[in-house]
């Protein structure tokens, strides 16, 4: 695949021209075999492009490219062998340039990468050097899916712009203010200690944003808000919030903890790992498998589509009715467990795929719950928006909330306010945003 020779200029990039500083970010999130990224004008928060590369290292690698702002759309759409992530950003590069948005923009302020797990040191977004790579990699073995591709996407944008700040912003961050009470599980410290067993949480830039976007929503600062957050996607996840700080998350040392997942188990009692082992001969490779790839609501059903379960029971599918209330079940407690553990709530919001998409799931995780103060107005829950909504009436105590996530503005918030020690442009301040990364381990 090669990149275009020719250029053309957006409006975007003409009133970007006339900064006085820079005010772009270019957010990568660096998978395995993928890359995504965005590049966002921190003035307003607006997209100036985004794309994808997935299949990175196959003959059938492709690129998708969006300029947005352009009169005709300007996606772009092309095939062929991409080898590796180096490869996949300097094409990305050349698409960028290609809008006159090029990386060598005197507009671009950082790069801002996402890294799935920083463990207890990184609990704040880090410009990267030597030392910040070396413990991002010795993190491998407890993020041996994620931490590996997050790190090549940084060394790469390092060899392509070694004088701009490469900013990671880790999912754990959000949930290093967990106290020990939390954090711990009860078993040996001394082991726990010297293997970094404990209880991390993920998700964390989405948790962020989204509480915060919950209390601007509410009229109120994220200090004066307590706030249960629901991050349902394939993925999912649940977050006590109080004041702006997390106190309490569902997921563990790994992702599989927690809420009932696409395809992930979620809380499962740990002897069934020995069970299987003992009874059924499974390897512990073939256990992980299982747990984290053929349960959830695909074990439960053989679908992780909400939309395609929800088709199922209408048409009379026992499976599927199955998958949904167990899904439900697990999410109603963790609603009353955070709930006792906030000991006030203001309000509930649900993000993500899921989340802001399925009003039943909505609907059923709510049901029942009016003695907390929870409850969810019918009518408003089946409208279709894109916009952070109520949906709970006038009347009721407790706010119930969607509230779209918005990871990449958040990473780029992030960035922006380390390298450029200041508010955000968009008006969001400093202040939340530290508090959004800032860690205690009381």
């Amino acid at each position: 695949m090669t990149a275009p020779t020719s250029t053309s200029t957006s409006s975007a990039t003409s009133s970007a021209s006339s900064a006085s500083v820079p005010t772009r970010v270019l957010v990568l999130n660096s998978g395995s075999s993928s890359l995504k990224y965005q590049l966002i004008d921190m003035r307003d928060g607006s997209r100036l492009a985004q794309g994808l590369v997935e299949r990175i290292g196959e003959e059938t690698s492709r690129l998708v490219h969006t300029p947005l702002g352009a009169e005709d759309g300007g996606r772009r759409e092309k095939d062929g062998p991409i080898s590796d992530h180096s490869a996949a950003l300097k094409a990305v590069a050349g698409e960028l340039a290609a809008d006159g948005l090029g990386l060598d923009s005197p507009e671009l302020a950082a790069i801002g990468h996402r890294v799935v797990h920083g463990g207890l040191r990184f609990t704040e977004p880090t410009v990267v050097n030597g030392e910040v790579l070396a413990e991002i990699e010795r993190l491998v073995p407890v993020a041996p899916l994620h931490n590996p591709a997050n790190l090549i996407g940084i060394r790469t944008a390092m060899v392509l712009r070694p004088d701009l700040p490469q900013v990671a912003v880790f999912d754990t961050a959000f949930h290093t203010t967990m106290p020990e009470a939390a954090a711990r599980y009860a078993i040996d410290v001394e082991t726990a200690d010297a293997h970094r067993i404990r209880r991390y949480g993920f998700h964390g830039t989405s948790h962020a944003y989204v509480s915060r976007e919950t209390a601007r929503l509410l009229g109120k600062e994220p200090e004066e808000v307590n706030v249960i957050v629901l991050h349902l996607g394939n993925g999912a996840s649940a977050s006590a919030v109080r004041g702006g700080r997390c106190v309490d998350t569902s997921m563990g040392l790994t992702p599989l903890e927690g809420l009932v997942m696409g395809t992930r188990s979620g809380d499962i009692d740990p002897a069934v790992t020995f069970h299987l082992r003992r009874v059924a001969g499974m390897s512990a490779d073939e256990i992980d498998v299982l747990l984290n790839k053929r349960s959830g609501l695909v074990g439960l059903c053989g679908d992780n589509d909400m939309r395609e379960i929800r088709r199922r029971i209408d048409e009379g599918d026992e499976r599927a009715a199955l998958a949904f209330d167990v899904y439900v079940h697990r999410l109603k407690k963790y609603i009353g467990a955070y709930y006792a553990v906030l000991g006030r709530v203001d309000a509930v919001a649900f993000t993500a795929g899921v989340g802001e998409n399925a009003a039943p799931v909505r609907q059923a995780a709510i049901a029942g719950l009016e003695e907390l103060g929870l409850v969810v107005d019918a009518e408003l829950n089946a409208a279709r928006s894109d916009g952070a909504r109520i949906i709970s009436p006038e009347y009721a105590r407790v706010a119930v909330a969607v509230v779209p996530t918005d990871e990449e503005l958040e990473i780029a918030r992030q960035s922006y306010a380390l390298v450029r020690g200041t508010d955000a442009p968009d008006g969001t301040a400093r202040e939340a945003l530290v508090r959004s990364a800032e860690g205690s381990n009381e």
